[in-house]
């Protein structure tokens, strides 16, 4: 009874919540990257440096982690239909604002006002899933949904190469239709967020009784018991070294991310393709990843295995980064762009699986937060190095093997910090987990 009673409420919830947070979370990532699009005919038109550009782009991460602990605590004040909803509103009306800026003064206030805006999305929904979604389907559930940041890019990478030729449509530049078709997605999904989403599993009228009661219990056992002080300091959370540690951790994770989101149309573009081959082929390694991130999601959670995936996945990306930037042909770069963007992708859903587990359920929003914030650092330090690297040196090898290093630092943490939560805490969840529902 308890397997069959976990599968269907566990349906039910997949149901209703993934595809909204699914799409949701592509119009982010579209959203986030679209810059690097815009850049291949936005930085002649602004007069927009490697490095200028760089640091613009990265300049969305300075607002972005500063708000971000903030954010996360007014969501779990305010309620997450309510907050991720006026997250996306606000957002895609000063994506679309990003259209009109005259030179690079007015991109880096933008880009400011944009990170601001966006701030909290990512790890609310991950603290939202804390409350919903059981560690033995963490895995599955979270790769399924982080699927849509390389689906985004599959997606966005043809149409934005598309946009592009809009060129002179009402007198507007190609990059200016971009930004403003890509903002529309983010300010109609707001009102939608708002009536499907529900705060608890006590408040969602969708769940029966028995149903309700089987999803508290099993989220409830599944918070974390590594701190003894169910309400621990947001100061005690912010400067716990295991937070600190996953923080650095992600730093260097999700700076391969960034460093191929921002940077990938251009790499592309430099062997001579026009804008549709180059949003094509830049598609490719996306493609690869969102497969990937799925199958090893799933495979993790039925080894109940998360350190050695996520530190084996990593170190295939870094081989990717290595080899893109020394390979010398378009066929073999786009190859290890595959390598690198499979690689990290699968990881990225499997850290999130682990990290909650170090958490206690009245920490986890600041917590959650404050490892999202400090690796999100990375958005900011890693374009801006990548610039500066192609200015200097005109080319990508030197910012994609800062890259790589920063990656090895975090598979290091990971490695060393995940045996002792992996010990302590993971077996015991999915142990308990499992138990109940059979798997």
């Amino acid at each position: 009874m308890g397997a069959a009673l976990g599968t269907r409420t566990m349906t039910k919830v997949t149901r209703r919540f993934l595809p909204l947070l699914f799409i949701c979370f592509v119009v982010s990532f579209l959203d986030r990257v679209n810059v690097g699009f815009a850049a291949l005919t936005m930085n002649k038109t602004l007069g927009l440096s490697a490095t200028e550009f760089g640091l613009g782009a990265g300049l969305f991460f300075i607002t972005y982690v500063l708000a971000e602990v903030p954010s996360n605590l007014a969501l779990e004040r305010y309620g997450a239909r309510l907050w991720i909803a006026r997250i996306m509103l606000t957002w895609g009306v000063l994506s679309a604002f990003t259209a009109f800026v005259q030179g690079p003064i007015t991109f880096y206030l933008i880009r400011l006002l944009l990170g601001a805006a966006e701030a909290g999305f990512f790890p609310g929904i991950i603290f939202f899933l804390t409350t919903w979604v059981p560690p033995s389907y963490r895995g599955r559930f979270l790769g399924s949904f982080m699927a849509a940041m390389p689906l985004a890019s599959v997606v966005g990478s043809p149409v934005s190469g598309l946009l592009l030729g809009l060129d002179g449509v009402l007198g507007l530049h190609g990059w200016q239709w971009l930004f403003i078709i890509e903002a529309l997605p983010a300010i109609a999904l707001a009102p939608v967020v708002y009536f499907v989403l529900s705060d608890k599993p006590e408040e969602a009228t969708w769940l029966d009784a028995e149903e309700k009661a089987w999803l508290s219990e099993a989220v409830g056992t599944s918070t974390a018991t590594a701190t003894h002080d169910a309400h621990i300091s947001v100061w005690k959370i912010l400067s716990n070294p295991t937070v600190l540690s996953l923080a650095v951790a992600w730093f260097g994770l999700t700076g391969i991310n960034y460093g191929l989101s921002f940077f990938l149309p251009q790499i592309i573009a430099g062997f001579g393709t026009s804008h549709l081959t180059t949003g094509l082929l830049s598609a490719v390694p996306f493609a690869v990843a969102g497969v990937s991130m799925v199958l090893w999601g799933a495979r993790s959670d039925r080894k109940g295995e998360r350190r050695l995936h996520i530190c084996s996945a990593v170190s295939l990306a870094v081989l990717g980064l290595i080899g893109t930037a020394f390979s010398g042909t378009l066929v073999l770069k786009l190859g290890f762009l595959c390598l690198a963007a499979g690689g990290i992708f699968s990881a990225l859903p499997l850290f999130w699986s682990l990290t909650p587990a170090v958490l206690p359920r009245t920490a986890a929003a600041a917590g959650i937060a404050a490892i999202n914030a400090g690796g999100n650092l990375s958005g900011f330090v890693q374009p801006a190095v990548m610039g500066f690297f192609r200015d200097k040196f005109g080319g990508f090898e030197g910012g994609l093997s800062s890259v790589a290093l920063f990656a090895v630092l975090g598979t290091v943490i990971i490695w060393h910090v995940g045996r002792r939560l992996t010990e302590r805490t993971f077996n015991e969840t999915t142990q308990s987990a499992a138990t109940e529902g059979g798997r």
